[in-house]
């Protein structure tokens, strides 16, 4: 392997990192603008959201630069695998970015109290962000599938949210506008659990070789 190749590849490395760290600080500063109704916050999160759009085009410029000169099967791997990461973060950052316009509509309306739990739903799904993350740094597949079934314990709190603000609503008809923001924002969390999810499964293909992604295999740990 060569020296050009190797520092190409641990700038790629570097990167994703850098974007990961990005997407997860932009996910917190979305959540506390929605929950302090700070609109000028949230717009800093709007604005700040085309570093993440730059970061994933330079990854993926990286990464078909070392697509062509990889010399190993596993570099593929983690190259390809990257990419898709590249991806899953970006998204991230959008989902952010989606709440945070939700925070900026929020602030110019009088504050609602659905007595929703949003906190939890925030920390779980932020939690599995950060530990896909870490396996994928510290190498860590077994810690990657157990991410996975947790994916189903946030679409519950999901549901129960909407299930929680549905009924409000009926009984507040006239904050319906306020209450379906809420919902927007749940749902931005449950789907940031699912690309938390989708980079588990990139780590377990990238350290064990398997393709575990629309599969019924069962969700094993080591103990």
């Amino acid at each position: 392997m060569s020296e050009y190749f190797e520092h190409q590849l641990d700038e790629f490395k570097q990167k994703l990192l850098a974007m990961a760290s990005h997407a997860e600080s932009a996910v917190s500063r979305a959540l506390i603008a929605f929950k302090e109704r700070d609109a000028e916050s949230a717009l800093k999160v709007i604005e700040q959201d085309r570093i993440l759009d730059h970061f994933e085009v330079e990854n993926d410029e990286i990464a078909i630069s070392l697509l062509a000169k990889a010399p190993l099967a596993s570099d593929l791997r983690l190259i390809t695998v990257g990419m898709r990461i590249s991806h899953d973060l970006e998204r991230v950052g959008d989902q952010a970015t989606g709440i945070a316009r939700r925070a900026i509509e929020q602030a110019k309306e009088p504050p609602i109290d659905p007595q929703i739990d949003m906190s939890r739903l925030a920390g779980l799904a932020l939690r599995m962000l950060d530990d896909a993350l870490e396996s994928f740094v510290g190498r860590q597949p077994a810690r990657a599938r157990a991410i996975i079934p947790r994916d189903k314990e946030v679409d519950a709190l999901n549901r129960q949210a909407n299930l929680k603000l549905v009924n409000w609503m009926i009984e507040h008809p006239e904050a319906i506008r306020r209450a379906l923001r809420v919902i927007g924002v749940c749902k931005a969390l449950e789907r940031i659990a699912d690309h938390a999810t989708n980079i588990a499964e990139e780590v377990v293909y990238l350290y064990e070789g398997h393709d575990i992604r629309h599969s019924h295999e069962p969700v094993l740990v080591e103990s």
